[in-house]
């Protein structure tokens, strides 16, 4: 009987889960509003990615690629400068169906302290909405209102100034194009949100966020709303297995495009 030992055992599994589970499902377009990154309990993780690659051979080839990625650097102050990424493609030989990420950079407290600022800053797009880029800036007032081994609750009020290019010129919008207008669109809004984790057991756990955010113009009471939920079971020391769901909610579009999208993946995450 060959014994193998418990590093290439576990290499093994590993491999396996990530060609067996390893799937993707959308519908519309994955929303490009989220204002706060992935947010997890209390760790010293440094990095986290994740991708997803599937090809298929059809009329043409479909190929689908979804990637994001965290850094995460602590101060001796208890403060963590958070850099975030995430990017996703999908194509039909030439035609792009899906094409939209974001890069982000925060700075705040690593869950320490009763209330302290929240510094952020994003660059975004989503040319299948038409959105060539989105910038933003601001700060969030952050309050712990509970901070446990096994579960957290933080909420924010802020406020952040947007700045934005709207073209249905882009090759890739896949909207009537009933108005040809390019829209550039800036604006303040007031940030609201609100950010939980619970853990299950000692390998599961579930983090979620809420934002709703307020164009503070005649259009206040057309809210943005946006809810991302995260299940996450370690498998080992280094990959875990996500559930992931966001969703977005907003009536204040520049271009004729839908006002709800919805996202669902599942796949592997690597943690060093």
């Amino acid at each position: 009987m060959i014994v193998l030992p418990v590093s290439i055992v576990n290499a093994f599994l590993a491999i396996l889960f990530i060609l067996v589970f390893s799937l993707k499902a959308n519908a519309q377009v994955l929303n490009i509003d989220r204002e706060n990154g992935q947010d997890t309990l209390k760790s010293m993780l440094r990095f986290t990615s994740s991708l997803s690659f599937s090809s298929d051979k059809q009329k043409s080839n479909l190929i689908d690629v979804s990637n994001s990625n965290e850094f995460d650097f602590f101060t001796k102050k208890n403060q963590v400068l958070i850099l975030l990424a995430q990017t996703e493609f999908s194509y039909v030989g030439k035609k792009a169906l899906e094409n939209n990420g974001y890069f982000q950079a925060r700075f705040r407290d690593n869950d320490t302290r009763q209330f302290y600022p929240d510094f952020f800053i994003q660059y975004q797009w989503n040319g299948i909405q038409g959105m060539e880029y989105r910038r933003l800036g601001g700060c969030n007032l952050r309050l712990r209102w509970l901070e446990k081994k096994r579960s957290d609750l933080y909420t924010n009020i802020g406020l952040f100034y947007e700045s934005e290019k709207w073209n249905p010129f882009l090759t890739a919008y896949s909207f009537a194009k009933n108005d040809f207008k390019i829209i550039d669109r800036n604006l303040v809004r007031l940030n609201t949100s609100a950010k939980f984790a619970i853990k299950l057991g000692e390998k599961m756990d579930i983090s979620g966020s809420m934002f709703i955010q307020f164009p503070i113009n005649s259009h206040f009471l057309n809210p943005r709303w946006f809810t991302d939920c995260n299940l996450n079971f370690d498998l080992n020391k280094h990959v875990s297995f996500l559930v992931h769901y966001d969703h977005n909610f907003d009536t204040y579009r520049p271009l004729p495009i839908e006002k709800y999208y919805y996202n669902l993946i599942t796949g592997i995450q690597l943690k060093f």
